[in-house]
């Protein structure tokens, strides 16, 4: 038995379902939950009290910081190229069309680079605090929490027209939503999940005006109520909840108000608009649960989105800028 084990053949096989394993998983084969167990013990307690302080402080903090993960993932991976500033040589994203006058809590990452620099100098990359900070924000609002899986490098470049071709826009309708989130690996049901972040979180008027003047799937009185804070003309960066309920908790009301027409969004009543989705929107409407399960387990699958690890990138002192 002992010479059959060790046969030629059965090495080889071994051999071949390592390889096999390997290439399977190398983009997440060096990502590891206790990646700075050693190097930087106390950057994930750094991390998460100072986002606790800044969402306690502001509580939409929480849905901008989870947002710049989404973003930053969707564009060439998460590397932290949404942090990066313009330069002479570069321009970055943050004034493509889906980032401009929009994405923000570039300066809670900013306090919280400086804090982990002073205890582990050139060690935890801002991608890594982007990835932490956005599970960190989410547990903060009272949704579920996962194992944020660790070791992303920061990229050295960032890209306008990626930002702006691959972040899917608030006018997309079903099927432009599943081809985006396709495009990037997910399931229509994890689009649905992932679409569940806006939860919480405030859209600007200039997403939303086309919808509550000109579409007839939305509740009247809703549409109504969101006009007095949103003019036909003007007044493009005021403010709505995008979870007319509760938009400072991390719960499933996001789905029950797209069952009664009350999504912000075009792209959100999308979900529940008489087609493939609706049964998930339903499903998650009547379960918490299995929402809340299945948004963690998504949100893992997006942070390994084509992470640069091993010597690829660089650990950017200043997370604006690179090294």
């Amino acid at each position: 038995m002992a010479s059959e084990t060790c046969s030629p053949s059965n090495k080889l096989r071994f051999l071949l379902g390592m390889v096999l394993f390997l290439l399977m998983n190398m983009t997440t084969a060096q990502l590891s939950s206790t990646f700075y167990s050693t190097t930087c013990p106390k950057a994930l307690a750094t991390i998460k009290s100072a986002v606790n302080s800044a969402v306690s402080n502001e509580a939409r903090m929480g849905a901008s910081l989870l947002r710049l993960h989404f973003h930053d993932c969707f564009v060439n991976g998460c590397d932290g190229s949404v942090l990066l500033d313009d330069t002479a040589n570069m321009t970055g994203e943050k004034t493509a069309v889906p980032n401009s006058n929009s994405v923000r809590g570039f300066e809670v990452i900013d306090t919280i680079k400086s804090q982990v620099e002073s205890l582990c100098p050139g060690v935890v990359s801002c991608a890594d605090i982007v990835a932490v900070a956005a599970r960190d924000s989410v547990v903060a609002l009272g949704g579920p929490s996962w194992t944020v899986l660790l070791g992303r490098r920061d990229s050295t470049t960032a890209s306008l027209s990626a930002a702006n071709s691959n972040i899917p826009a608030p006018t997309l309708n079903l099927s432009g939503l599943i081809t985006a989130f396709s495009n990037k690996g997910f399931t229509a049901k994890e689009m649905v999940a992932l679409s569940g972040s806006h939860t919480i979180g405030q859209a600007r008027c200039t997403t939303f005006r086309t919808r509550i003047y000109n579409e007839t799937n939305i509740d009247s009185t809703f549409a109504t109520s969101l006009r007095a804070n949103c003019p036909s003309t003007g007044g493009d960066n005021s403010l709505s909840p995008l979870d007319t309920t509760s938009s400072t908790s991390f719960d499933n009301a996001y789905f029950k108000n797209l069952q009664g027409q009350k999504g912000l969004l075009h792209s959100d009543q999308q979900l529940f608009s008489g087609g493939s989705t609706d049964s998930q929107v339903n499903a998650y409407s009547s379960n918490l649960g299995s929402f809340t399960t299945d948004f963690a387990n998504a949100m893992v699958k997006m942070g390994n989105l084509s992470p640069l690890t091993g010597t690829s990138g660089q650990i950017r002192t200043n997370c604006r800028k690179t090294n």
